[in-house]
């Protein structure tokens, strides 16, 4: 790579005895690092200590915070990144028994069932405890900066754990056996400290360059609000309904439903098995619904079969709107191909009855603050957002005559031509994560110079 900085010579830390010991076999080493650096493995850098059994530790035992009593610590406490969370004590004799699982100020602890790999270490005023279950405890060793092993652990080697974990619906970090193995790049402190200083440096860029695109994609979609509650209350097109001699009360009130020409009806609530893309036929679902548009980027692929038992219940074609209704709720997008496909239960299908609404106008009024509102008193569900089926064909829409309709498309079409623009900041938001990844992917390989 051009413009490598030569790394700074320091005395090999493969000198030091204990570390010789621990050397990754050649045959072992994922690439070829610097030569004052040296492959060692996880276990090496750190003790690692998983929580007790879960049968360890119940509701039970759990008394009120007092005297002689301990903290247990769970995994929101790694999630939330607050040594306060949680209200679950132990008294004095069951922290005896547990005592093995005790943490103190400076340790690492790490979320390793469901949410795995966040990371926190506890400060100096933690109130004395144990972790639960649901936690790893590390303890660092004084070979390695607490720097350099979160971001390392934290930022690359948590693919790792997701390849290497166990379970399906639930993901756990793998077994120590696993873990401890995995190979660390261990630079000597001196270097340490100037990848340390190096990274901070690019970050703070990155997190700078990114605030400014936020900022400007934050102010766009208010400036978008604003617009669009003009559109749908008649303000934007006052002059176009002057000119045209037609009056407010050519506007009505309707339910969803009633404009379309089909009932509202929702994808395959099985799930279905996937297939390669050269084979397959292309399933949607609500992740692929992002800001009025379907991303066909990393769509999934069901079975020719499959495809043909779903389309005899529901064939989505061009025109249609399709509705997010779990997860991330109230976003539609518009079926602007004829390509074949077949969606998941978390799209609903709005068909415009074109005699009476714009295919185009739909979209647009779905996609305001005007159905967002009306949405979102209507979500379901814990954890998961849910919209009911019966819920969004009773959302109300303005409804104009169909050539105000198409003046309002045309005028908010022409408005929006920067929402492109915006998309493309939301590409940059997430170019900036990729870019720290590469950065952390050359730190640890030894060719993080001085430019960037």
């Amino acid at each position: 790579m051009a413009n490598v900085k030569k790394l700074t010579k320091v005395k090999p830390i493969a000198q030091d005895v204990r570390l010789a010991q621990a050397l990754v076999p050649e045959d072992e080493q994922p690439y070829k690092l610097p030569e004052n650096w040296v492959w060692v493995r996880l276990g090496d850098i750190a003790e690692y200590k998983k929580g007790p059994f879960g049968s360890s530790i119940t509701k039970a035992m759990f008394v009120k915070k007092g005297n002689n009593t301990y903290k247990v610590y769970e995994q929101g406490n790694a999630i939330r990144k607050d040594y306060n969370y949680g209200n679950y004590y132990i008294n004095n004799d069951k922290y005896n028994e547990l005592k093995n699982f005790t943490v103190i100020p400076g340790d690492l602890i790490v979320s390793c069932a469901g949410t795995i790999g966040e990371i926190y270490q506890l400060p100096e005023n933690i109130y004395p405890g144990i972790i639960n279950q649901a936690l790893m405890r590390v303890r660092l060793k004084n070979i390695v900066l607490l720097e350099i092993f979160l971001n390392y652990f934290g930022e690359i080697l948590t693919q790792d754990i997701e390849l290497k974990s166990k379970g399906t619906a639930i993901k756990n970090i793998p077994p120590f056996s696993v873990l401890k193995n995995i190979p660390f790049p261990l630079p000597p402190l001196a270097e340490q400290k100037r990848i340390v200083k190096r990274i901070e440096s690019l970050f703070e860029k990155l997190d700078r360059a990114k605030e400014l695109a936020q900022n400007a994609l934050d102010s766009f979609e208010t400036h978008k609000a604003a617009i669009l509650h003009r559109a749908f209350s008649g303000e934007l097109t006052a002059k176009w309904r002057e000119k045209n001699g037609v009056g407010m009360e050519s506007w009505e009130k309707k339910n969803i439903q009633s404009v379309c020409s089909m009932k509202i009806t929702d994808g395959t609530h099985q799930t279905p098995t996937y297939c390669e893309q050269d084979n397959g036929i292309p399933f949607i679902s609500a992740k692929d619904v992002t800001a009025g548009y379907i991303n066909w980027d990393k769509i999934k692929y069901i079975t020719p079969e499959l495809h043909n038992e779903l389309y005899k219940r529901l064939a989505p074609q061009r025109n249609d709107v399709l509705l997010a209704k779990n997860g991330t709720t109230g976003i539609a997008a518009i079926v602007d191909t004829d390509i074949i496909f077949d969606i998941y239960v978390t799209l609903a299908v709005l068909r415009p009855d074109i005699n009476c609404i714009i295919p185009r106008y739909l979209l647009k009024i779905i996609n305001s603050p005007i159905c967002k509102k009306q949405f979102d008193e209507n979500l379901t569900g814990i954890g998961v957002p849910n919209l009911h089926l019966r819920d969004i064909k009773e959302i109300i829409i303005p409804v104009p005559t169909l050539p105000e309709q198409q003046e309002i498309v045309r005028i908010l079409d022409g408005l929006f031509e920067k929402e492109r623009r915006a998309r493309e900041l939301c590409d940059v938001i997430g170019n900036i994560d990729m870019m720290k990844k590469a950065i952390l992917a050359r730190a640890f390989r030894g060719e993080l110079g001085g430019g960037i």
